[in-house]
This record gives C-alpha cells, sequence and structure tokens, in this order.
C-alpha cells in the first residue's frame, strides 16, 4: 500500500532497515561493526572531525548494504530463474559494498590510529599526514591496477587465476613498504620471505602461473618503490 503522509513512508523506511537486517547477514554485521566504532568513539572521546569521519564510514556502508540488499530484492523479482546479467548486477551491487567497506576502514584508521596503536599513531593529526600514509595508499594503488589489469586481460576470477596474482602483488607491496621503512635486515628479509611464500602459494595450488606470480610481485614491489621514492 502507498504511504499517506510522511509519518507512514518513515514508518516504512523503518520496516525496511529492520527486515534487511532480520534477513541479511551482512547488514547484521556492520550494525555490530557500527556498534563497535560509536563505543570507541566514547571511550577514546575522539575530536568532532574524527567523530565526522566514523559517522561518514558508518553511514556509508551501511547506505551501500541497503542498496545492494534492495538491487538483489528486484532482481529476484523480475527474474527467479538464474540468469547471467541478473548475477552480474548482484555481482556489481556486492562490489559496492564491498569499495564502501574498504573506504570505511581506511577513514577508520585515520581516525582512530592514534588511539589504537599510540607508537604508530604517535603525533598523528587530521590535519597533517597519517603514518604509514604511504603504505596504505601503496596497497590500495596496487590493487585498484590488479583489478583494472585483470579486467583488461579478462582472465581468471578476483581470487583465482589471471594476469598478473593479486596476492603476490599485495604481498610484495606490503614487504616492500616494511623494507622501505627501514625497520633493519632481519625483519625486510623475514618480510621477503613472508611474501615469497605467500606468492609460492599460489603456484602449489595451481591457481597462478610463473609468470602470473612474478608479474603480481614486481607490479607490486615496483609500484610501491616508485610511491616512496616520488613521495616519501
Amino acid at each position: 500500500m502507498k504511504p499517506s503522509g510522511w509519518i507512514q513512508s518513515v514508518n516504512c523506511a523503518i520496516e525496511g532497515i529492520i527486515w534487511a537486517a532480520r534477513s541479511q547477514r551482512h547488514m547484521r554485521y556492520h550494525f555490530v561493526a557500527a556498534l563497535v566504532l560509536l563505543f570507541l568513539a566514547l571511550f577514546f572521546q575522539v575530536t568532532a572531525l574524527e567523530f565526522i569521519l566514523l559517522a561518514f564510514a558508518v553511514t556509508l556502508v551501511l547506505f551501500a548494504e541497503m542498496i545492494n540488499t534492495a538491487l538483489e530484492v528486484f532482481v529476484d523479482l523480475v527474474s527467479p530463474q538464474y540468469h547471467p546479467l541478473a548475477g552480474r548486477v548482484k555481482d556489481v551491487a556486492a562490489g559496492a559494498v564491498l569499495i564502501a567497506s574498504i573506504g570505511a576502514v581506511v577513514m577508520g584508521y585515520l581516525a582512530l590510529s592514534h588511539y589504537l596503536f599510540p607508537v604508530l599513531g604517535q603525533g598523528l593529526s587530521l590535519l597533517g599526514h597519517p603514518p604509514g600514509e604511504l603504505a596504505v595508499v601503496s596497497v590500495l594503488v596496487v590493487t585498484i591496477l590488479v583489478v583494472l589489469l585483470k579486467a583488461l586481460l579478462g582472465k581468471g576470477t578476483p581470487l583465482h587465476g589471471g594476469m598478473p596474482s593479486g596476492h603476490a602483488a599485495i604481498s610484495f607491496s606490503i614487504a616492500t613498504s616494511i623494507v622501505l621503512a627501514q625497520v633493519g635486515p632481519v625483519i625486510a628479509l623475514l618480510t621477503l620471505g613472508l611474501a615469497v611464500m605467500v606468492s609460492q602459494s599460489r603456484l602449489l595450488l595451481k591457481i597462478h602461473t610463473l609468470r602470473e606470480v612474478v608479474a603480481g610481485a614486481l607490479l607490486g614491489a615496483g609500484v610501491t618503490w616508485l610511491l616512496f621514492w616520488l613521495f616519501a
């Protein structure tokens, strides 16, 4: 029935939120994460700017999940039987939630890192450069390049196969950031060894070819080194 007034429209909207929370497991996870963030905001007595950042992050993820849920329901209504395009709509909508979630993690890091990790976040100011900024940006840039290359080359799936290996790219990006942070030769070698082991696992599981793994490692290390060289 069409709402007859503003109050009834609000009631319908609240019903929609409750239905989504009742029927969608991920929506419940997002609500729990929002509660944790709000508790942390009160516990650490964050500044107004930090609270704005957290509130925007929570709102962004919940909004994206609500849109994703609405699209899933609509697709199920118009296409009860499986159709590749219907599946594509759901994949894209889920991708929007994933992008919003990654953005929320970055905003949460900016707002709370100096409370949760006081050593790493010493001197953090929302008006200055956050600690670890280059490392975080490097991983994000490498991830975006991997997605674009896989989309361009049209091989494999996001987590299985294709050129280049995303696991190798991201692991070598993180390892390169740690090495360039001058943490000492022992930790640098251990980190590089871990990146090699992650890359080798993709070969052992026969998910990637050697060429795809090497390309991923070179991409991750090269892009990260370039960003540090330009902006560090």
